[in-house]
């Protein structure tokens, strides 16, 4: 399976175009030697849930009730995974990418006809390491009839017992039956899930949605500080922590689970033939030693 690398003085990112255009690693350069910014891709060329991080789109997580009904008209949508129920993450990172560009610090790769349900669409994916930081920029463009579309990354993280997160968000999303979200509540009725100070993570599993993030989070690991930011348009941030896992997820979405079906579909961007939207990322590093206003990254304007 063809890794396509991508790097500079500070940091080297592997991005797997024949899985989805997934990253398979993004490492920080130490003097003493690489260290994992995510998860490392163990070379599974049938799973891309064992890469780093996954692009969703064009939606985001699951699909629940068969299908979407917009404009009056009802669309079926099969499952996508071989044992799952419902539709999961859009899709894309199932097909294979086309490679427009590479160099040293940057790749350029498109899904030119992607699919799945009523959904037509194209999409791209600029991958950019700048001063240590990797800039993600995914643009897609409805190709087939008017519908909500949505998108967001599912980076996994290596989780130790020494790792910390500081998140600061308002409200969550409590999951129901089958993961279905039920119902949401002010993220004080469960202090259990207060980040907004570094903290472990609990031992309990966590598979929901946090509101009232302002775009930005940190991840405490032990040789280095993890940065990720994200734009205004992905104004959720997912949270998977399974438990008793060696891994986590922080995913920057756009809206909440089963938000198609959802009424004014929230977060999603209704799209005419042709119409576009834009999603962006950023991840940054800096070593634990160093004052945290010290880390090298972008974040993204809100």
């Amino acid at each position: 399976m063809q890794v396509i690398e991508i790097a500079d003085a500070r940091t080297r990112v592997g991005i797997v175009p024949g899985m989805g255009a997934g990253l398979a690693f993004m490492e920080a350069r130490l003097p003493e030697g690489p260290v994992p910014v995510l998860r490392p891709w163990q070379g599974s060329p049938t799973d891309p849930f064992g890469l780093g991080c996954i692009l969703l789109l064009p939606f985001c997580n699951r699909l629940f009730g068969g299908g979407i009904t917009f404009g009056g008209v009802s669309h079926p949508v099969a499952p996508n995974l071989t044992g799952e129920a419902v539709p999961h993450h859009g899709g894309a990172f199932q097909r294979a990418w086309q490679v427009v560009s590479t160099s040293p610090g940057r790749a350029e790769l498109v899904l030119p006809e992607g699919t799945i349900g009523p959904w037509r669409y194209r999409a791209r994916v600029i991958y950019e390491v700048e001063e240590g930081t990797l800039v993600t920029s995914l643009e897609i463009v409805n190709l087939g009839p008017e519908l909500p579309f949505g998108a967001g990354f599912h980076p996994w993280f290596q989780r130790a017992p020494e790792t910390r997160l500081e998140l600061d968000a308002t409200g969550v999303w409590l999951p129901g039956a089958g993961k279905r979200p039920t119902h949401h509540i002010a993220l004080a009725d469960r202090p259990e899930w207060d980040f907004r100070t570094p903290r472990s993570l609990p031992g309990h599993t966590v598979d929901t949605a946090f509101t009232g993030w302002p775009g930005r989070l940190r991840i405490i690991q032990r040789d280095i500080t993890v940065e990720l930011s994200a734009g205004p348009e992905l104004g959720l941030v997912h949270l998977y922590m399974p438990r008793g896992e060696g891994f986590f997820c922080a995913e920057p979405v756009s809206h909440p689970v089963n938000a198609m079906n959802m009424p004014r579909h929230p977060g999603m961007a209704v799209l005419p033939r042709g119409g576009d939207c834009r999603f962006g990322m950023t991840l940054g590093w800096a070593p634990v030693e160093a004052p945290a206003a010290s880390a090298s990254y972008i974040s993204a304007e809100r």
